[in-house]
Order: structure tokens, then sequence, then C-alpha cells
């Protein structure tokens, strides 16, 4: 097992070096305190606390293994966010890595060694030495590759109306090549979880399913309030109803949130409708959904919004203020504010 392997454990070479040891992964995890499983419980639980993967472990072998034994705790949680975010976070340590690791990041050369990581190598690892062609100031990529890679990039100036197009081909920069096959990583990294996991391996890996479950937990929050005062609203949920109002899609773990939230502090449905002020019939009934799924018959919260880290994983912790940074949850935000204008 090279440390190339280590440090890429996505790539084909490290799987197939991972199956030409012979590992049994299920008696792997019966071993008491394997650091390979320690590892990969370090893995998941950085990727949401920290958006990095941790340091990694000084053994190559202990850090390639880590990698399967951490995609099947990410399987066992089974939470998309868990997901994404674990999927994001490898994919940002290896764009480091591929920074560092690329002649100190200041040169991208065509060459071949087999124990070196050049582009050639890169892009051939993702198929895409045929869809990417050097050029004397960058690169092209085809343009089918390119909206598939670039989809969920942020900056708008990843959109197409705003690139140039000449031949079927999308003018990159060295950066904006780096960055692409960044989500290409991400992709990787996200291909096939969760998946299922033989129930023996899963009760060995109770207690790493746990710390990950732990970080994901919610403090004791309050759910009983007098009055509902928008006004008293964190800048999270604040945010979540500006976009919410301006008619943005927004995803699913963000409506249940927001919705968990507003039926939390004591909004009905038509309640929430009316300060979400949708303007569209589909959107007034899916929040009427939303509110009903998270409140019980008789009134009670079923649901309750997540707490503030776990709305940092979410990427909805926005616009944080003095009294973020003395609470955990943003009920607590809630009743601190409201306990504060009487």
């Amino acid at each position: 097992m090279e440390r190339l392997h280590a440090r890429y454990p996505f790539f084909a070479a490290a799987r197939e070096a991972v199956d030409a040891a012979a590992v049994d992964l299920g008696e792997l995890v019966t071993r008491p305190d394997e650091p390979a499983v320690d590892r990969a419980v370090d893995r998941v639980v950085s990727a949401l606390t920290d958006h990095t993967i941790g340091e990694p472990h000084g053994d190559d072998r202990i850090e390639l293994l880590s990698y399967p034994v951490a995609r099947v705790v990410v399987s066992l949680v089974d939470d998309p966010v868990v997901t994404r975010t674990y999927a994001k976070a490898e994919a940002a340590t290896a764009h480091e890595r591929v920074l560092a690791d690329l002649d100190g990041g200041d040169d991208l050369k065509f060459t071949t060694n087999d124990t070196d990581l050049t582009v050639e190598r890169l892009l051939a690892e993702f198929d895409l030495e045929d869809e990417v062609v050097p050029t004397e100031d960058g690169y092209e990529v085809a343009v089918t590759r390119y909206l598939q890679l670039a989809a969920d990039l942020d900056d708008p100036d990843w959109r197409l109306p705003r690139r140039s197009l000449a031949a079927g081909d999308v003018p990159v920069t060295r950066d904006e090549l780096l960055e692409l096959l960044r989500a290409a990583i991400e992709e990787r990294v996200a291909a096939g979880l969760p998946f299922a996991v033989p129930d023996a391996i899963a009760a060995e890996l109770d207690h790493a399913v746990a710390a990950v479950e732990d970080v994901l937990s919610d403090p004791a929050i309050p759910t009983e309030f007098a009055d509902v005062d928008p006004a008293a609203f964190p800048p999270c949920m604040d945010a979540l109803l500006e976009r919410a109002r301006a008619g943005e899609e927004l995803p699913d773990h963000s409506w249940f949130v927001l919705l968990s939230f507003c039926a939390t502090v004591g909004m009905h449905a038509e309640e929430v409708v009316a300060i979400v002020d949708p303007g569209d019939e589909t959107v007034a009934e899916r929040i009427r959904y939303g509110v009903e799924r998270v409140a019980t018959s008789e009134g009670e919260i079923a649901y309750p919004p997540v707490s503030c880290a776990t709305m940092q994983t979410y990427g909805d912790c926005v616009n944080k203020d003095e009294t973020c940074e003395t609470i955990a949850h943003p009920l607590s935000y809630y009743e601190t504010r409201l306990a504060a204008d009487d």
C-alpha cells in the first residue's frame, strides 16, 4: 500500500490495493481498539464539525483502510446531510493535497510516473483524458462534462452563460481545472452512499455510529412559549424566511428546519403560510403538509428543529449575532430574545 493510496483512497488503484491485501472488513471491525476504525470515526466526525477529514494517521495502511470503514459508518448513519457533508470534506481535503502534490502547486505538467501525482493521472482516473485538452494559457473542457462538474459549484461565474464557448469546449484556467477536479472527487466519494451493510458488521460499529450521531444530537431545548413573535426569530430562520419569500426553492432539510421551528414556537399551518406568503398554492400546500408532519394531532412537536451545530452542517447557520455566540439551539435564541424584550 503506497503513500499515494493513503492520500487518495478513492482512486481505483487504492481500492485494488485493499483488495490485493485481502483485508476482511468484517474481521477488521471486530478487533478491540482497531486504529482503522478509530480513524474512520475521526474522518466522519471531522467532516461534520470542521469540514475536513482530520489529521492523517502516520501509518499509510491504517489511513487507507479507514476510508472504506468510514463509508460503512456513513451508510449506517444513513442521513443525506451526513453523506453530502462527508463527501464534500473528503473532496476538500483531496483538493488541498492535489495542490501540494502537483509540483508544489506551481505547475501542472502532463507527465507519466507510477509513483507521482500528475494531471494526466488525475484526468485518467476520472475518465477525463479525452474531455480536457491543455492549451497555451489553460485548458479546454468538453461542455457536457463541464456542465456536470460545475453543476453544484456556487459561484455564478461557473454558469455557462458567463463562460466562453468554442467548438463545444469551455476554456478554464489552471485553478478552475483543479476546482472541477475537486467536484469530480466529491462525485466519486458520494457514489453508492449509503449502501446496505451486513448486520454482523453493523453490530460491531454501533459505537462508531453513536459517536457520529452524538455530533448531530440536539441539546436540551425549550419547546413551550407564551407568545409568537417573529421579531425574536434567530438570524438563521430570518434568512430562510427571506429565501422562501423570494421564491427560492429551498432544499428539503431547510424547509424542514424552518417549518419545524415555526410549529414549535406555536404557529399553526395557516400562520406559517401567511408569514412566508409564497404566492403559489403548491408551495402553500407544501407548508401545510410540512407543519402537519412535524406536529402531532395533540399539538405536540414530533420533530423539533435541529441544533446550531447541525444548522452549520446544513449550511443554514448564517448572519450570526452576539446572541448566537451564547446559545446552542435556534429555540434557545428565541427564548433569550423573548425574555430580553419583556
